[in-house]
C-alpha cells in the first residue's frame, strides 16, 4: 500500500531535546524551508514513560498540535530501540547476552528483543503511544522501531529456541550431524540436550545457521510490532521502517544482520537511512546503492527516513551538493527525503552529528539551500512523484554469503560487501542501473524479466538456485558471476563436486585450485586495459571446458599464464561470464565493457562523474536526471524533446547542454523519436 500523494521533504524533530522552548519558531522555519514532514517519538521512551507505568506525553502533544497548525505531516516512530534505565534495573537480564558477554546500560539497542519483560513493556508503550496519536489526522504513518537488528542476543533462552529450530529441520539428529559436518574435532551431538553454547563453535556452518536464526528473530519482531500498529492505524496510514546498511564510516553495503526482504513483507512502504561522504568524496554511489536496494525490497517507491544535512564531521556539503543529494534520492525512486535531523543536539554522543540548523539554531547556509530544495519539490511533485524503474539488470543479494565471508575470507576480503560494491560501483560509473533481488525469494519466472543477473561472490547457493540460474541462461538470459560464486550450499557446506557447483556447463569452465595473486596481472586480446591490471587477495585458476569458451583475459604470470582469469560462454539461448579474481576498478570496467557487448547490453555514452538515471513518473511520462558529481563542467546530450524542469526551459533532442560543478538537470519528455526505456 502506497498512499503517498506528494513528495515529502522533512526532518526528524525532537522537542524534548531542545535547550529552550522554540517549537513555534521551528515550525515557522520549517514552513519557510518547504518542509512538509517530521518524524517524531522513536527515540524517547524514557520521556514518554519516565517511571514504570507512569506516562507523560506532553512533548508529544505539543509537537502534534504545532505541526498540525503548521500544515506539516507526521510519521510517529515506536520508541522501542532505546530502553529507559528503570527497565534495565527491573530486568537485569534484559540487556543482551552476546558473544562478547553481557551488555551494559547506556548506549541504545543494548537489549534482548526476545526478552518477555522487554516485549511486555514495549507493547505497553506502543499501545499507549498509538492511543495518544489517534486523534491527529496529519499523522500519515508509523515507523517500526529504528534500524532494528538482533543485537547478537545469545542468552540460554535464545539458544534453546535455536535448538528447537534445528530439531524441526532435522527430526533425525544424525542428519543434522551429517549436514553440518560435526564429526570434525569430535563436535558430533548425539542428544539435543548436549547442544553446546554456540558462542564456542569452530564450525562455520553452525555459526552461520545461528546468525540466520538471529535474522529470523528480527523478522518475527517486525511481524509482532506491525500487528500491534494495525490494530490502531487508519486504512490510509502506512507502516514503514528505516533499514540501514553495513557501515564503513558511512552506509556501505547490504546489512548482514537482517534479512531485509523478509522483514519488509510486514511493511506498507520500505524506508532506509543512507549516509555517505561529501565534499570532494561525494560520488552518489551510496545514494544509488542504498536506493536500488530499498526500492527492490518491495519493488516499489520508498522513503528516505534519514540522511545527512550537515551530518558527521567532514560531511558538510559544498554549495549545491545538498540539492544534488536530495534529487539523487528521488532519481532512484524515493518519494521522501528526510534529514536526521532538524537541529543539532547540545549534549551526548551525537552532538556533532549536526542537523539542518547548527547549535545556535539560526538560519545558515545549509538551511538556505534547504529552502530551494523544498520549493522545487513542492513545485515538481506531480512530475517527480512515484518514479518507476524498468531495469534490465539485477544483482543477487545473499545474507548467507555475507556471513560466509566472515568465517571463510577471500584472502584479506572478509566482507562480501567488498565484492558487492566492487561490481555495483563499476556498473554505476557506467550508468547501468540495476535492481537487487534476494536469493531467498527467487521467482524463476521473474528472472526472465532481466537481461542480466549478476552474482557478486554468492558463495552460498542452494542447489535449487543453481538450477534456476542454469535454466535462466538456457532460455536466453545472461549471467555474470564473480569469484567464489556457487561454492557451498545454504549451510556453507562446500560442494563435493566441480566448481562453480551446478553451473560448470553454463559457464563453460571449471577450476579446482586458487591462490593469492602475487606478482600477477591480466592480459588478453579480447580486452584492452588502459593500465596494467593490479590483482590482489584471490585468484582462481580457470580451465575452459571446451573450445567454445572464450577467454576474455588470462593471468599474466610465468606459471599461471596457462589459466584463464575471465571467461565467456554461450549456453543455450543465453550466455554466462565468470570473473575468477579480484583486481582494480578501472580494469574491471574494461572487462565489463567487453562483457556487456557479449551480453548485447548497450553501455550508455555517459560515464561518471556524469550520472544519468531514468524512469517513468506517475503519469507514465519519461523522466531523465543528469547529475554532475565533480568540480568541473560537463556536457551531456539531450535524449529527447522535452522540458528541463529545474529551469522550466524547453530542450531538444541531440542538444548539448552544460552542467556546472555539482549541478543537475531533470528532463521531462514531451515528444521524441525514442523513449527513456529504449
Amino acid at each position: 500500500m502506497n498512499n503517498i500523494k506528494k513528495l515529502y521533504y522533512g526532518a526528524a524533530y525532537y522537542d524534548e531535546y531542545l535547550p529552550y522552548d522554540r517549537l513555534q519558531a521551528d515550525m515557522e522555519m520549517m514552513k519557510k524551508a518547504g518542509i512538509n514532514l517530521i518524524r517524531i517519538a522513536e527515540s524517547t521512551w524514557s520521556a514518554w514513560e519516565p517511571k514504570d507505568g507512569e506516562f507523560d506525553f506532553s512533548h508529544l502533544h505539543r509537537m502534534l498540535r504545532a505541526s498540525k497548525n503548521a500544515g506539516i505531516d507526521v510519521i510517529v516512530g515506536t520508541p522501542t530501540y532505546a530502553i529507559p534505565p528503570w527497565l534495565a534495573r527491573k530486568y537485569p537480564d534484559i540487556l543482551a547476552d552476546t558473544h562478547h558477554g553481557r551488555e551494559r546500560y547506556g548506549h541504545r539497542q543494548n537489549m534482548d528483543i526476545t526478552h518477555p519483560g522487554y516485549l511486555f513493556h514495549a507493547q505497553r508503550i506502543i499501545r499507549r503511544l498509538l492511543k495518544e496519536v489517534q486523534q491527529y489526522p496529519h499523522v500519515i504513518g508509523f515507523q517500526i522501531d529504528n534500524e532494528t537488528k538482533p543485537y547478537d542476543t545469545c542468552c540460554p533462552r535464545v539458544q534453546q529456541r535455536f535448538t528447537e529450530y534445528l530439531k524441526k529441520q532435522y527430526p533425525d539428529i544424525n542428519d543434522f550431524n551429517q549436514e553440518f559436518g560435526l564429526n570434525y574435532w569430535s563436535n558430533r551431538v548425539q542428544d539435543w540436550a548436549d547442544m553446546p553454547d554456540v558462542r564456542g563453535t569452530i564450525n562455520g556452518s553452525l555459526a552461520a545457521e545461528f546468525e540466520q536464526f538471529q535474522r529470523n528473530l528480527v523478522t518475527e519482531f517486525f511481524c509482532w510490532q506491525a500487528a500491534i500498529i494495525r490494530e490502531y492505524a487508519r486504512p490510509e496510514q502506512f507502516i514503514t521502517h528505516n533499514f540501514d546498511f553495513s557501515w564503513r564510516n558511512y552506509s556501505y553495503g547490504y546489512q548482514p544482520d537482517v534479512n531485509q526482504y523478509d522483514a519488509a513483507q510486514y511493511l506498507d512502504i520500505a524506508g532506509s537511512d543512507i549516509y555517505h561522504p561529501s565534499e570532494d568524496h561525494l560520488t552518489g554511489a551510496e545514494i544509488a546503492f542504498g536506493g536500488d536496494l530499498t526500492r527492490s525490497l518491495k519493488q516499489d517507491n520508498y522513503l528516505i527516513l534519514e540522511t545527512q544535512a550537515q551530518g558527521n564531521h567532514g560531511w558538510l556539503a559544498y554549495p549545491g551538493q545538498l540539492r544534488l543529494q536530495a534529487f539523487s534520492h528521488l532519481a532512484s525512486g524515493a518519494d521522501c527525503v528526510e534529514y536526521w535531523h532538524w537541529h543539532s543536539i547540545h549534549n551526548a554522543i551525537e552532538s556533532y552529528w549536526k542537523g539542518i540548523l547548527s547549535h545556535n539554531l539560526k538560519e545558515n547556509a545549509t538551511y538556505r539551500e534547504c529552502v530551494t530544495i523544498g520549493a522545487d519539490m513542492k513545485r515538481l511533485t506531480n512530475d517527480l512523484l512515484h518514479l518507476k524503474k524498468h531495469n534490465k539488470i539485477a544483482m543477487l543479494m545473499s545474507n548467507r554469503s555475507n556471513t560466509a565471508f566472515r568465517y571463510f575470507p577471500a584472502g584479506s576480503i572478509n566482507d562480501q560487501n567488498t565484492i558487492v560494491r566492487w561490481l555495483y560501483d563499476a556498473f554505476y560509473r557506467m550508468n547501468l542501473e540495476m535492481d537487487m533481488i534476494s536469493d531467498t525469494q527467487i521467482d524463476p519466472a521473474a528472472l526472465a524479466d532481466y537481461d542480466l543477473i549478476v552474482l557478486p561472490s554468492v558463495y552460498s547457493m542452494p542447489k535449487i538456485l543453481t538450477e534456476h540460474l542454469d535454466s535462466y541462461v538456457k532460455n536466453g538470459g545472461h549471467l555474470l558471476a564473480a569469484l567464489r560464486s556457487a561454492f557451498a550450499d545454504e549451510h556453507l557446506k562446500i560442494y563435493a563436486d566441480d566448481q562453480p557447483y551446478g553451473l560448470t556447463e553454463c559457464f563453460g569452465m571449471t577450476y579446482d585450485q586458487f591462490t593469492h595473486p602475487d606478482h600477477t596481472s591480466l592480459s588478453g586480446t579480447a580486452v584492452s586495459f588502459a593500465a596494467k591490471p593490479s590483482l590482489s587477495d584471490w585468484m582462481e585458476l580457470l580451465i575452459p571446458k571446451d573450445g567454445h569458451t572464450e577467454v576474455i583475459a588470462r593471468y599474466d604470470h610465468p606459471y599461471w599464464n596457462e589459466y584463464a582469469a575471465v571467461t565467456h560462454h554461450t549456453y543455450g539461448k543465453g550466455s554466462a561470464a565468470y570473473i575468477g579474481c579480484y583486481f582494480d576498478s578501472a580494469s574491471l570496467e574494461s572487462v565489463l565493457n567487453v562483457l556487456m557487448e557479449r551480453f548485447h547490453i548497450t553501455v550508455p555514452k555517459e560515464h561518471f562523474p556524469l550520472i544519468r538515471k531514468e524512469g517513468r513518473n506517475q503519469n507514465e511520462t519519461a523522466i531523465a536526471y543528469f547529475f554532475n558529481y565533480s568540480n568541473d563542467c560537463i556536457d551531456y546530450t539531450v535524449p529527447y524533446h522535452g522540458t528541463e524542469l529545474i529551469g522550466n526551459t524547453p530542450v531538444y533532442e541531440q542538444d548539448t547542454i552544460r552542467l556546472k560543478p555539482w549541478e543537475f538537470h531533470i528532463l521531462k519528455q514531451t515528444s521524441c523519436h525514442f523513449t527513456a526505456d529504449e
